[in-house]
This record gives C-alpha cells, structure tokens and sequence, in this order.
C-alpha cells in the first residue's frame, strides 16, 4: 500500500540573505496618515499591555511559548535628487513629509539613471513613495513635452485589492499636480465603458499580472500609444511571485519586453518587496533584466511585541486516540473577540478562506452575548467574495468601522490599513517572507504594535513555538521560481506568436528552453512555421492556454440552489477537495453545504444550513518514477531527484466538529482521478539500513508512512511553499526503486521549484523533521508531530520511534548538501 499526503489544489502563492525583519515605521505615501483611529496614539496601550490582558485569563499564560521584542529605531533622512520637479517634492511635503529616507532617495537616483532597481526594505519604509516620486516627476516632465501624450508608466499588483488602495494613494499624491498624472485602474472589475478612456488617456495604469497576461498583451495594438510611451513598470509586493504564480509571471513580463521594444520603447522596471532574500537574484529572475538593489532600510521603526502561542491539549482524542489540542481556529476567534473587547484594531490573519469565515462568525457571536453593537464591528475578508462586497470591507477597515477582521493573504499585500494595532497570525503562513509581512500590518502609523502566532496542531508550527530562533534569528527565504518549465514556458510562447509572429531573436529572450519546445509545438500543430517566423495556428485565443496563477481550467461557480444567485468561485484543481458533494461551505458568516458537482458545466449548487461540523476530503495516490536528474548516496541509501507522474483521487471526506475537531464519522464519494506529472525529491533505505533502525516489516510502512507526513510538514521552513504546495507518497516496496521510498513531489505540472529546494536541502530538512517528531511530547503520534490533516489514509500506518530511528540511520550517511553545485537561484530545467 502507498501512503499518500496530495496538496488540495494550487494556492494563492523565496539562498538565503542576512535581513533584519522589519515591522512598521513612520507613515509613508500609500498610507501617510491615519484615519478612523478609535483613540489617540498617546492613549493607546502599550502592546506589552495589550498582551499582558490577553494572557490574563485561567490557564492562558502558560500558552505563550516565547516573547520577541524588536526595539525601535532611528531612521537616516537623505534629500532627493535634484532633477525631480520641485512641484512633485512640494505635494509629497503637503502630505507631511519634509525629507525623504535614505533608501528612498537611492532608489529614485537609480530610476532616473534608467536603471531597473528592487526596493527592498520593512513593512511600511516608503517603499511606494520611492517609486512614485521619480514616477511622478517623469510623468509631469511627459505631460508638457510636444510630441502627444509624453511619458506613461504600468503599476502591477499581485491582488485587486492592492491596485485599488495604491490608485487612491496616488491620486491624493498627485492631486497638487493636476492632469499631468491620471491614474486608472484597469482589471476585471473594470466597467467596460471606462476601459477605452483608460486606454487612450491614463498614463498610470494599475493592474495585475493576470489581465496584462489575458488583457493588454493580446489587444496591444489597442495599447501601442500606451506601450511606445512606457518608461516604467512598477513591480510591487514582487516577492509574492514564486513557485508556479512566479514563473508564469516572468513569462509574462518578457512578453511585454518584447511588445514594448516592437513599439520602440524600454522601460525601466521599478521593484519593491518588504520581505525578499537576496533580492537584486531574485528581481533579475523575474524580469529578466539586470536589476540594481536598495536594502539597506533607513527609515524608523517603532517597538514591535512579537508573541509564540501554543493552544493546550484537550481532554479529548483524534484519529487512532491521538491527543487533540485546542485549533488555532477556535483560540485566535477568542483572542479576536477579547482585543475587540478591548477596543484594540486587529487583523487575524487566517490561512484559508473557510476558516476567516470561522473566526469572524465565532468572534461576533460572543461579542453579540456581551455587547450586541460590537459584533458588526467584526467582519470577514476574503478572496472569492463578489467586487462590490471587497470594496465595502475595504472601505469599512480604512475607515474605522471595522474594529476586528478575519482575513486570508488577500489583505496582505500592502494594502493600507493605518491605525492597526494587533495582529493575530492563526497558523504559521508558511514562509516567514509572509509572517513578517503579516506582522507588517499592525503599527503602520508608527505606533507600537502585537502580533501573536498561534500555532496550529501541525509538526512545522509545533516546531517554531518552541524553537523561535528559526524565525527571529534566521532570514527571510529566497524566491523559487523556473521560468524554464515547460508546462509554464510554452502556453507562454503560443500567446506571445499570437501578439506577434516569434523569430530567431526572440529565443533568447524566453530562455534556454524556447529552442526545444518551438519543434514541440509545431508538431502539435499549435504553431506554423512561415519563413523565419512561426505564427499562432488556431482560431481561440492563445492567452487562454493557460492561467497565469497555476489552477488550471474555468473556476467553478457556487450558486445557491434556491434562489440561482453566485455567491462565489472556487479553483477548479480545488473544487474536489472544497466544493464535493457533502462539503461544508462557508460564505460571508453563513453556512451552506454543496448538494451536487457538477465537473461537466463547472457549478456547485448549495443551499442555507447549519451543521454542527466542518468537512475535510480524504484521497489515494499512486506515483511512478519517470526520470531520474540526480542520484546521491547517503550511505547505503541513495537521495534522488527528477521527474513523477502522480494519480490521485478523493475518495470520502470527515465530518469533524467545528470547535474540537473530533471526528463524527466519513462519507465515500465518486470523483473522477487526476494525473499530475511533476517533479519530486525521493530517498530510499535498504534492508541493511533497516536492520541497524531495527525497523521490521510489521512497523516499516508507518514509520515510512510518518518521516513523509513530518517531512512534509517541514518542508516549508526551508523553500517557499506550505504543506498544501507540495504532496508525498511512502510505500515500503516501490516498484520504480524495488527499496522503500518516500517521495515528496512539487503539486503543480512541470514543478514549481519546492522539491528541488528540498534535494539541495535535504540534510538539513530531514535534520529538522528528525528532531520534529523526536521532541514531541506525545507517546506514539500526533497531529504536532506525525498526523497530516490531509492525509488519504486517514493518518493509518504511523509509527512514531520507528520514523525517529529510520532518519537518524539515514541521515548518518548524508553528505554536505550540494547547494553551491546547483545554487537554487537558478533551477535546472526540467
């Protein structure tokens, strides 16, 4: 039998640099006042104060693990350069800042050379205003030149929701300058009669990555006034681009290099990230462009209370009599309702759509038993709600109505919630690239701010509340991307032929592999070679080959059975594990369950319930060896790395109670399997090795079955992914390898870079699993240590010492790990 841990879909989404983390400091453009404020700065509690409250409770402070204090600091004020228009200097000291920072004005010298640079410094050190100054300045300069429409410049955003705050920030910027500057947003909330203005007169357009991709390329000779005027593009929040999302963006970004240079234009690109490892690397893969680096952060930043919490165990007892600790669920909606109660403005940070939802309903009932008013001051906020639903919860947090928010990474971009003073991060986020830019959200007005981690019952969270010096004393990850996959690279070659026939000099600039797959899609009669060109074949539109967010094939909508309406879109490589018949699904505080699937039209029909339980999809999986890069003995055994082919199907799902988690029982289900064909790390053990662990057959399959769950769980200390990017099989008899084997295999076609970071990380990953699982005060297993929640064999062999002398025996035999042969910055393709 093989034991199976599949990611449920792709997801939202970085060698390492030695980067101090940095919360907030002074305000900066795109949030340079507060507004909405319940009470003065000068009366705010200290977050030391603010925790103290939180811990008071019976039992409470024994759950605080570990308290970080980042002290404040100084900031280092420099002047800008001198060719910026003084107009341009005068309303950014109208919106109360007299002098720029150090940083801020390097970056703006770098963009008026012409050359590309990445800002990488804390949450809320100006990075906006770093760009937008020299931006601004170029585009007044434009507006008075003879020759038409002068300079324009593209602003991309990883979500909507950022566009839509930094279009406001620069239009308040701006406002002293008049027309010279006419910001736009053009996305797909976008009224279509807007969109022919936006075209032929913004000359700062917002947008994202997906409708550059779906929209502007394919229209460019509707945009060539845009495009043969582009001097910049500005890349924000540019760490967000990783994995799959990430390689298909640069695919995307060198189409538009291209179309730009048809029209005669280059533009310079502007980056800035809060949280990246050796970013200057990580920006020049991205773009495709040398890119000169600013991280050296000058501004102030205020006092930061950074506070471990571990939930307790429970009385009560999960799969296979496993001890349950209280879910983070439960435990943040309690920690947000007590600093609601204390009139402390929070965001809890959750990291599914389902459990925001969870959290805001559980917080507004007990705040509606003791103050009935105070409930509507807490909200959800996630991705999938209709446009006009995220506006108004966008509206309501900046304004100060909201006091409390549930919400997903939709809101963690940047987005300008000034005024902040508490943040709860309910599960750690899977990189501490995103834990930093969390806490990044509370004290952006200068403030002192809390944030609190509260662990969920998972071996990687578990591991971090009791070793902090992994997040305080480590930095952040670096980006992994491969541009060169070709499940990413060619739909991307198929678009850009569509825009404009490919030539021999465009192979260069869609990378290495460009030359191998153009015979490829010939062959597959996508594209046709005429002379020295090859040109786009078929009728539909080449942009939709692909979705640039790696989820692949139309969303499936969610309608309420009674009364026809949306209420909203789920992945369709999600909709097996979310949307099954039977699923719990939750929407704006109300509960629905999914009557029927339909696979075929791509709908999920639900109806208004109230079960006293969540569901959690089980499923099996099968995987084959197709070819192996890479063979590296660990002693007798061998640690590989190359290509799979994974099938998987949902067979049943849980039914657990909501706040405990106990399970109340399974119902089968009839989905039809996936193929997948990725890329995976794997390692086997031989009978020799086994002997030495004292491993027998009757344990081997669930100590087998355990090192892949913990491994899994650790994975993302270590690459920029989570436990749901990635996937594992065990199985004591592989037929590929005829050893046991443990794979664990990247959840998305071709790769997204993880497994690979694992080979190369291997023995300090498997290091940190080992001692995961050893130091768990558990007996035999849990869901701290052993136990996935997403496991297909319903957590069934596990063996928890077995697992624990398995590693140590394989890991006598690990070499140094090989990264300077294969450095992560640049993956192989496969």
């Amino acid at each position: 039998m093989a034991f199976n841990h599949l990611p449920a879909g792709v997801h939202d989404a970085l060698a390492p640099l030695s980067v101090t983390p940095v919360t907030h400091s002074v305000p900066m453009a795109k949030n340079h006042r507060s507004e909405g404020s319940p009470t003065d700065a000068a009366t705010r509690p200290t977050p030391g104060a603010v925790l103290d409250r939180l811990a008071s409770g019976p039992s409470r402070a024994a759950r605080i693990t570990h308290t970080e204090h980042l002290p404040p600091r100084a900031g280092r004020h420099a002047v800008w350069p001198d060719r910026i228009r003084p107009e341009v200097i005068a309303a950014v000291q109208a919106c109360g800042i007299e002098h720029p920072w150090a940083h801020q004005a390097r970056v703006a010298e770098h963009a008026l050379d012409g050359d590309s640079v990445v800002v990488a410094t804390g949450t809320a050190s100006g990075k906006s205003l770093a760009y937008l100054v020299p931006v601004l300045s170029t585009l007044l300069d434009g507006s008075e030149a003879a020759n038409g429409r002068g300079a324009t410049t593209l602003y991309l955003a990883p979500t909507k929701a950022l566009a839509a705050d930094q279009q406001r920030a620069v239009r308040e910027l701006a406002r002293p300058l008049g027309t010279a500057v006419r910001p736009a947003v053009y996305d797909g909330d976008t009224p279509v009669e807007e969109r022919e203005w936006v075209r032929q007169y913004a000359n700062y357009v917002l947008t994202n990555p997906d409708m550059l991709h779906r929209g502007i390329l394919p229209s460019h000779p509707r945009w060539s006034s845009f495009l043969r005027a582009l001097k910049y593009v500005v890349i924000d929040e540019c760490h967000t681009y990783r994995g799959v999302f990430g390689s298909h963006v640069a695919q995307v970004l060198r189409r538009l290099r291209r179309l730009c240079a048809r029209y005669g234009a280059s533009p310079v690109f502007l980056l800035a990230s809060a949280t990246a490892a050796e970013p200057s690397a990580a920006a020049g893969r991205l773009t495709g462009l040398p890119v000169v680096e600013v991280a050296d952060d000058a501004s102030p930043r205020g006092e930061l209370v950074f506070a471990l919490w571990e939930p307790p165990l429970t009385e009560l007892h999960g799969e296979r009599g496993a001890p349950v600790r209280r879910t983070a669920t439960a435990e943040t909606a309690d920690l947000l309702t007590d600093l609601t109660l204390q009139g402390v403005r929070s965001v809890a940070f959750v990291r599914s759509r389902r459990g925001a939802e969870l959290i805001s309903v559980i917080a507004q009932e007990r705040l509606a038993e003791i103050d009935r008013p105070l409930a509507r001051r807490v909200a959800a906020y996630r991705g999938g709600y209709l446009p006009e639903e995220r506006r108004a919860l966008e509206r309501a947090l900046h304004s100060g109505e909201l006091l409390g928010l549930a919400a997903t990474t939709a809101l963690e971009l940047g987005v300008d919630v000034s005024g902040l003073d508490a943040v709860v991060i309910s599960g750690y986020p899977g990189t501490r690239a995103s834990l930093w830019q969390q806490a990044g959200r509370a004290g952006r007005s200068g403030q002192g701010a809390l944030a609190v981690l509260v662990a969920r019952d998972d071996p990687l969270d578990t591991f971090l509340v009791h070793h902090p010096e992994a997040l305080f004393d480590r930095p952040v990850e670096s980006t992994v991307l491969d541009p060169d996959n070709p499940y990413v690279l060619a739909p991307h070659l198929c678009a850009a032929a569509a825009e404009l026939p490919l030539t021999e000099e465009d192979v260069d600039l869609f990378g290495p592999a460009c030359a191998d797959l153009l015979p490829q899609l010939e062959a597959a009669k996508l594209l046709r070679r005429r002379t020295r060109a090859w040109h786009w074949t078929r009728r539909e539109r080449a942009a939709d080959l692909t979705d640039i967010r790696g989820e692949g094939g139309r969303p499936v909508q969610i309608v309420e059975s009674g009364t026809g309406r949306l209420l909203g879109t789920v992945d369709e490589a999600a909709s097996h594990t979310a949307v099954h018949e039977g699923a719990v699904h939750l929407h704006q505080g109300r509960t629905y369950l999914v009557r029927s699937l339909d696979l075929d039209d791509s709908v999920a029909l639900v109806e208004e319930a109230n079960p006293p339980y969540t569901t959690v999809a089980r499923d099996t999986t099968a995987i084959s060896v197709l070819e192996t890069d890479v063979t590296v003995p660990w002693g007798d055994g061998r640690l590989c790395y190359g290509s799979v082919e994974v099938t998987n199907q949902v067979v049943s799902f849980l039914r657990r109670r909501v706040i405990t988690g106990e399970v109340l029982g399974e119902t089968k289900l009839d989905l039809p399997p996936r193929t997948l064909r990725t890329r995976a790390v794997w390692w086997t053990v031989t009978e020799d090795q086994l002997d030495e662990a004292r491993i027998n057959p009757e344990i081997l399959g669930g100590a087998l079955h355990a090192a892949e769950h913990a491994s899994i769980g650790m994975l993302p200390l270590f690459a920029t992914c989570d436990r749901w990017d990635i996937g594992g099989v065990s199985i004591p008899l592989h037929p590929d390898t005829l050893l046991p084997t443990v794979f664990v295999y990247d959840g998305h076609p071709g790769g997204a870079g993880f497994a690979e970071r694992a080979f190369h990380t291997a023995r300090s990953w498997l290091t940190a699993t080992r001692e995961a699982i050893a130091s768990c005060e558990c007996d035999a297993g849990c869901p701290s240590c052993i136990q996935s929640p997403k496991c297909g064999n319903g957590n069934d062999p596990l063996h928890k010492r077995g697992a624990v002398r398995l590693l140590t025996v394989l890991l006598k035999g690990a070499p140094e790990e090989p990264e300077e042969e294969a450095p992560e910055e640049a993956p192989a393709a496969p």
